[in-house]
């Protein structure tokens, strides 16, 4: 399969691994590129000499593109701006703001900038700064998230750029590939159903809750923080989003309850204090495979889907 993103990237195939704080590093990363995929390794707010080794490590490791996701709200993002420069990564995508000031530089080394946006507007701000293409991502994401759903944003954003624009947010098979597909996007980012693969080195608590999540085992917590983030449905997380509901939990409370709860869950698989973040489309995963058996089955059914 061909589009502007493979073209774009030098990929095999269009589809993008999620850069998940915590879990996505240079195995995961490496395995989804040896797929024919692009991999991500996560900045999040990790110290930089880890990750100029990651960066190193996934080279190591595939011949194959791959790129690195920066967190533009972590008080790291103007190293992690130059590391990838000085590293020679050759694709960054960015959330959590407006990678502006960094896109001139990223474009004279060479580096392809993909910006995930909630928005229209947002996604209109990065073409004009000059973004290669834009990841469009839904409410159904784990994580962080927006409010639109991917089959509303993904048309608008379309409809409102020139350059190509990817899909994110409840997608995990061949359907779903093709569905964003059918709305514009010309290739799709996919989190969710990389954490049930061999090579995600998360704890097996974590991948356990992944592969017997039901439908309606995912839950928001922190709007009223003003990052709202999906997570798997947990004790903990109830908990959280009930004092949110009652008021009984302060936003002031709510942050320090929640400070290190990603590392706890995806390190430590603490099911009484870990945060699961997970998309709405968990209750779909139902095995563990190599990330290449993943990626094989989700383009085989697409391509059947599309060919009709």
């Amino acid at each position: 399969m061909k589009t502007r993103i493979t073209e774009l990237l030098g990929c095999q195939y269009p589809i993008i691994q999620g850069g998940m704080a915590w879990v996505a590093e240079h195995t995961l990363a490496a395995a989804v590129s040896n797929a024919g995929g692009v991999g991500l390794i996560a900045g999040g707010n990790a110290p930089i000499d880890y990750l100029r080794e990651q960066i190193r490590l996934c080279k190591a490791a595939t011949d194959n593109p791959f790129g690195v996701n920066i967190m533009l709200m972590s008080p790291n993002a103007d190293d992690l701006a130059q590391l990838v420069i000085d590293e020679g990564v050759k694709v960054v995508t960015t959330g959590a703001g407006n990678p502006g000031k960094y896109i001139p530089a990223w474009k004279e080394a060479g580096v392809k900038v993909i910006p995930v946006v909630p928005s229209v507007a947002l996604a209109k701000r990065m073409e004009r700064a000059g973004a290669d293409a834009v990841v469009a991502e839904g409410t159904e994401s784990g994580g962080h998230i927006g409010e639109n759903t991917t089959m509303c944003l993904v048309p608008q954003v379309v409809d409102a750029l020139e350059i190509p624009v990817i899909a994110a947010g409840g997608i995990a098979d061949g359907r779903g590939m093709a569905a964003a597909f059918m709305l514009g996007a010309e290739g799709v980012q996919i989190g969710t159903r990389f954490l049930a693969s061999e090579e995600c080195q998360i704890h097996p608590t974590f991948k356990e809750l992944v592969v017997k999540a039901k439908d309606t085992d995912n839950i928001v917590t922190g709007r009223y923080t003003g990052h709202p983030c999906r997570n798997i449905k947990t004790k903990f997380a109830k908990q959280l989003a009930n004092g949110e509901k009652e008021g009984t939990i302060s936003p002031e409370e709510f942050e320090k309850l929640t400070v290190g709860a990603l590392r706890r869950a995806v390190v430590d698989g603490d099911v009484e204090s870990g945060s699961f973040l997970c998309g709405a489309i968990s209750g779909m995963i139902n095995d563990i495979k190599p990330c290449k058996d993943i990626i094989e089955d989700i383009m085989t059914g697409a391509e059947k889907l599309l060919a009709k």
